[in-house]
């Protein structure tokens, strides 16, 4: 599609990216377009083989990081130990947590459960200088029993879209189940909770692992979706997220 049509907006604000003459591409259109032009704009980090998206997950104690969020369909071992080291890396200063604590999301805790996949990458993570706490569960994900959840692409979009989804209907089942039991309800609450669950607040995932800095917005962005999004890209260049992924990996 790329090669097709070399006008598309995609990929002259990538080519934009690449040539300096901006800082920074947000995207709300196809997540593999907007992967594959910022690839072929600027290419990747030393030490990174595929790009991965992290996506920001609220949990019980403080937000989590789940990568990859869906720039990778089919992963090998060692894709998904470097998304581990990049999304530590973000948790650690975007996020504030000075010694993430990595889970491998898996179908049970033993190193032995889940498949092939699964089973190696538990190995070489357990083998890497991180802070690698096991294998994790889905139930787990909410709990904050880890700032930094990794899954291949495939796992971590269905993962996301499954928690958007859920979320959003428990918290229209709650207000309507309020509703018609007459029990009385704080506006400033439910949009205190809102605000805490909505994909718009997060404006987006940032691709990791790209000599640039990529925002990927969801498909149904609105107007603050998008505003969130751009500053999420500014905040991003800020605390210089790729500087550290390369000393990241070169250390």
């Amino acid at each position: 599609a790329l090669r097709r049509k070399p006008r598309a907006s995609i990929r002259v604000a990538a080519d934009m990216v690449g040539q300096k003459a901006a800082d920074a591409l947000v995207s709300a259109g196809h997540t593999g377009a907007t992967v594959m032009a910022a690839y072929g704009a600027f290419g990747t980090i030393p030490g990174v083989d595929r790009p991965a998206l992290a996506a920001s997950i609220p949990t019980r104690a403080r937000p989590a990081v789940l990568v990859d969020a869906g720039a990778n369909v089919e992963c090998r071992p060692q894709h998904l130990l470097q998304f581990a080291v990049m999304g530590c890396v973000y948790a650690r200063v975007a996020l504030g947590v000075e010694r993430p604590r990595v889970g491998l999301l898996s179908v049970g805790e033993e190193a032995t459960k889940g498949n092939g996949l699964t089973r190696d990458a538990h190995q070489l993570l357990k083998a890497a200088p991180l802070n690698f706490i096991g294998n994790v569960e889905g139930r787990e994900i909410y709990s904050g029993v880890a700032d930094v959840i990794v899954c291949d692409g495939f796992t971590g979009n269905v993962v996301l879209k499954l928690l958007e989804g859920f979320s959003g209907f428990m918290l229209e089942l709650v207000l309507s189940e309020l509703v018609r039991h007459d029990v009385k309800w704080s506006a400033e609450a439910v949009q205190s909770v809102q605000k805490h669950i909505d994909y718009a607040e997060y404006g987006g995932a940032l691709l990791l692992g790209v000599q640039g800095t990529v925002i990927v917005g969801h498909g149904r962005s609105d107007a603050g979706a998008v505003a969130n999004a751009l500053v999420f890209a500014a905040r991003a260049m800020d605390v210089r997220v790729n500087e550290h992924i390369v000393a990241g990996f070169a250390s």
